[in-house]
């Protein structure tokens, strides 16, 4: 039985397993989908050694970075990036081989796409972790600015404190990479002064559960077009799927 999983802490909600547990179930396929929640990135090696029909992994927080020094090579994207969320695994007779790649910015790619307009050129990022260096990656290959907006005083940029109303009309799009309103934490959003956005605007949350954020419902209520993480997970998944097979 082929297997695939899912390394990350904590994994109480994971998507990625009841996707492919489906994806599987749905296409008669003889495989089967882990999770491994683990508390060190040295324990893959164990767990690559003990599971020898493991095909791929998806990696999760906070080990996006962590794992890079434990691989053979990265996709150009993954490199690009600094984050790798998707790992091959070849076993061949001279051994076992992993290679890193980074299907965040395949989903955020799509996702986005079809609702930029020309009026679309400038976008803050909020956040700097791993999935915010892939949104920032996406954003420029679809020919848009971005600026990262940061809790901490950082050079090149931006905090809460100084976004100003002239800032916010300045950059059309905003993207919250930062775990702000998640699930259990559904009062919480990112300090913007919301009231000053408009219909202008096109706000993205990686956040998919709750389905509408504060975020995005205080962008809505302004008149912006709003788009949560969800379809976003769905194509990053099918990505995976293609990354384990190639």
């Amino acid at each position: 039985m082929e297997q695939y999983g899912l390394l990350g802490f904590p994994l109480k909600h994971s998507f990625s397993k009841k996707f492919f547990t489906d994806k599987f179930l749905n296409e008669n396929r003889d495989a089967t989908y882990i999770n491994f929640e683990i508390s060190d990135i040295a324990e893959l090696k164990n767990i690559i050694d003990t599971h020898p029909n493991l095909k791929g992994l998806n990696v999760t927080i906070p080990y996006k970075e962590q794992v890079i020094p434990l691989l053979d090579n990265l996709s150009p994207e993954a490199e690009a990036i600094g984050a790798v969320n998707v790992i091959q695994i070849k076993r061949t007779e001279n051994g076992i081989h992993l290679k890193g790649f980074n299907s965040d910015i395949i989903g955020f790619k799509k996702s986005i796409a079809p609702l930029l307009l020309s009026k679309h050129q400038n976008a803050l990022i909020l956040g700097t972790g791993g999935a915010s260096k892939a949104v920032v990656v996406g954003l420029k290959q679809l020919g848009i600015k971005t600026k990262f907006v940061s809790r901490k005083k950082k050079d090149n940029m931006l905090t809460y404190e100084e976004l100003t109303p002239e800032i916010i009309s300045q950059y059309q799009i905003i993207v919250n990479c930062t775990p702000c309103g998640m699930f259990p934490h559904t009062e919480e959003c990112p300090s913007l002064p919301y009231d000053v956005l408009t219909s202008e605007h096109l706000l993205y949350d990686l956040i998919y559960n709750p389905e509408e954020t504060l975020f995005l419902k205080k962008g809505r209520e302004q008149g912006a077009v709003i788009k949560n993480g969800l379809e976003m997970l769905h194509l990053q998944a099918l990505a995976s799927w293609e990354f384990w097979n190639s």
